[in-house]
């Protein structure tokens, strides 16, 4: 018959605080354990009260006897082996961003190439692991701007907003919007800093156009069909009917924006302020 022995007081009190005091369930169970086979409980008996095997028992005595106190506590624990190798991680990372918005696509391939099922579930972990997220697509424009113009054009725009601000003159936005039946877009797996853009095109809708200032106040017009130069050139020909100051216009290259018939009307627009 085993039991525990040779057990000081001051081991006793502490094996004691943690059985009342511990927050974690095994360790109070393995304090108590020990206490009672020193008050001369029988391993039989403490397998009934504890509800385990004699062999567990066995180990529990055996990590008191190696290192006392440290010995109820559980060591830490290598969890569960990775299903993927970082090498199949690096490829599963490249189908990701060739085929972001299909997942059993994405699993097919592993099968395929790797013979090894995984789940939905586990895909959306390792990529998130790899700092991928499920969010919207964008559309966006080709290519990018020359950097030296954007940086002059930034400092202009910063320039007019504090004129702006000083009531010097009056700054508004113009853009074109509008609502068609074309499907919203679609959410897809993309890395952090990273976002797929999908190519604009265009769709019969009902065209709104829009001057914002930066106290958002907002003079819009509306339009089904198509938009082209002489439509803006109206919307703003009416728009400068109501100025009281000198105004600044900021617009986007758009073709509509840069035609012959919108550039003819910018000596008019600049004697109107």
């Amino acid at each position: 018959m085993r039991f525990v022995t040779d057990v000081s007081q001051e081991t006793i009190s502490m094996l004691q605080r943690i059985y009342k005091h511990s927050k974690h369930h095994r360790v109070r169970q393995r304090a108590q354990c020990l206490l009672l086979s020193f008050q001369g409980l029988t391993t039989t008996e403490l397998v009934k009260i504890f509800q385990v095997d004699r062999i567990t028992i066995y180990h529990w005595f055996d990590a008191w006897e190696a290192h006392r106190l440290a010995g109820l506590y559980d060591k830490a624990k290598q969890g569960r082996p990775q299903k993927c190798t970082p090498e199949q991680k690096e490829q599963i990372r490249q189908w990701a961003k060739a085929f972001p918005k299909n997942l059993n696509k994405i699993g097919g391939l592993v099968a395929e190439h790797f013979d090894l099922r995984i789940s939905k579930q586990t895909l959306k972990r390792i990529l998130k692991c790899m700092a991928f997220s499920w969010r919207r697509v964008r559309k966006g424009l080709k290519g990018a701007p020359d950097s030296a113009e954007y940086q002059q054009k930034k400092q202009a725009l910063h320039d007019l907003h504090q004129q702006a601000s000083q009531g010097v003159l009056d700054l508004y936005y113009f853009d074109e919007s509008g609502f068609c039946l074309t499907p919203y877009l679609p959410y897809a797996w993309q890395e952090k800093g990273e976002t797929i853009r999908l190519e604009s095109r265009p769709s019969k809708r009902l065209n709104v156009l829009g001057f914002l200032s930066k106290n958002n106040a907002l003079q819009a017009y509306s339009r089904l069909g198509s938009v082209d130069s002489d439509v803006v050139v109206r919307c703003i020909n009416d728009f400068c009917k109501d100025l009281d100051k000198k105004t600044v216009l900021v617009m986007d290259n758009s073709p509509i924006h840069t035609s012959e018939t919108f550039q003819a009307n910018i000596p008019l627009w600049k004697k109107q302020g």
